[in-house]
């Protein structure tokens, strides 16, 4: 079995790792964690961007591939079988895609509990990989919970 956990190296990264890590070991699954990184932003007048911009998007990437990796080896060193991936571009499409590329049984998300207006100005992942997945996908809460 394969689950894709979908990783923002945000600080709620750890609750959802932990909830695909009980999942994994209770199904026997491989997980691949796939960290989706910006794309490139458009600059008027250059084909690639000036160097500057290339040198901090380069760096930026090695770091957000080195804490994918680093999740990665502690689930390997915990005995679970665990693959690192870093992809760039539209998150909701290339979450997707990935999962059809690996064959992904489950998908494994987060959901930040952010507002209706955020949502509305730049959509949510959870929401748009929920409406358009071919496989179950589970979504786990990272918010606190008002009573």
């Amino acid at each position: 079995m394969n689950i894709l956990v979908g990783v923002d190296l945000a600080p709620a990264t750890e609750k959802i790792v932990r909830s695909a890590e009980s999942l994994a070991r209770a199904l026997k699954a491989r997980l691949w964690l796939v960290h989706v990184a910006e794309p490139e932003p458009d600059f008027v007048g250059f084909d690639i961007g000036p160097q500057v911009e290339r040198d901090a998007r380069s760096e930026a990437f090695h770091q957000e591939h080195a804490e994918v990796q680093a999740i990665a080896d502690g689930l390997r060193q915990q005995g679970l079988e665990a693959t690192a991936l870093l992809v760039q571009g539209p998150t909701v499409e290339l979450l997707l895609q990935e999962a059809a590329n690996l064959d992904a049984d489950m998908i494994i998300l987060g959901s930040h509990g952010r507002g209706a207006v955020q949502r509305l100005l730049v959509g949510s992942v959870s929401e748009g990989v929920l409406h358009r997945a071919a496989c179950p996908v589970l979504i786990v809460p990272t918010h606190e919970r008002k009573a």
